[in-house]
């Protein structure tokens, strides 16, 4: 695992990928890797064929949130098989999938970060995709810019909080796509306001308007708000996915009105 997937491989497997987007976030804690399963779950069950690329190679979440975290992968030094759900519409790939343990801790430096994340993009068994989705670790570092060198995404979604503690630190993400020429394709921003189930009475518990607000001033588009909702923590324990299991409520109608925007 220590080489690069070699180029032409890597052309040929983007050849047959439609669009790609990476979820970024300068900052931890923001509901990313939360955002990014329930997109590509959301696309799948729509009927797109869809990849998920976990790219967090130090605290891979994705396989926990969509009960894989058992699951292995199949393959050799240049052919990775993803593994299938929801009926072969979603591809997913992990770091994760390649531990012994689930609680193995993955100790690399950057130069082998780099070979293992392009090898999971041009290796990867994605075949033909209408999308496939980047879940980046928190930060603008090794991590990131590989996926941006290697899967040359269409745009970067960038997910923050409301309050200013959390849009200050997400806006070097913002800094990171202008650098890299990396449009982008719109900003999210989750856990805005809590619903009481008993009262309907709405608590901004982290603030609201933060990421609308951080939108306007670098230009770029807001695809939406998601309220803090209890099911979604309870529902990604069980590996289940919001979009799938959860209930036709105010956090559903956000939350697929912001895949509408993405897809449009």
């Amino acid at each position: 695992m220590h080489e690069p997937c070699d180029p032409s491989r890597l052309a040929e497997t983007l050849s047959v990928i439609g669009k790609k987007f990476v979820i970024l976030s300068g900052k931890g804690g923001v509901g990313k890797s939360t955002v990014a399963v329930n997109l590509a779950v959301a696309l799948a069950k729509s009927g797109k064929k869809t990849g998920l690329l976990d790219s967090d190679l130090h605290g891979p979440s994705v396989p926990k949130m969509l009960g894989l975290v058992d699951a292995a992968i199949d393959g050799d030094d240049t052919h990775l098989e993803p593994v299938d759900c929801f009926d072969g519409m979603l591809k997913v790939m992990s770091v994760q999938f390649m531990l012994r343990n689930v609680n193995d801790s993955v100790i690399w430096r950057g130069p082998l970060k780099h070979s293992v994340i392009s090898q999971f993009i041009g290796y990867t068994i994605w075949g033909k995709l209408d999308y496939l989705i980047i879940d980046s670790p928190p930060g603008t570092g090794d991590e990131p810019l590989s996926v941006v060198q290697t899967a040359k995404p269409d745009g970067a979604i960038i997910v923050t909080t409301p309050q200013d503690v959390a849009t200050h630190d997400v806006k070097k993400s913002i800094d990171f796509c202008d650098k890299l020429q990396l449009k982008v394709a719109g900003i999210i921003e989750n856990m805005s306001g809590f619903v009481c189930p008993h009262c309907n009475k709405e608590t901004a518990i982290f603030s609201t308007g933060g990421g609308e607000r951080m939108a306007r001033e670098v230009g770029a588009p807001f695809l939406g708000r998601i309220p803090i909702d209890p099911s979604f923590v309870a529902l990604s324990d069980k590996g289940l996915a919001f979009v799938d299991k959860g209930e036709n409520n105010v956090t559903m109608t956000a939350v697929k009105s912001i895949v509408d925007k993405i897809v449009a």
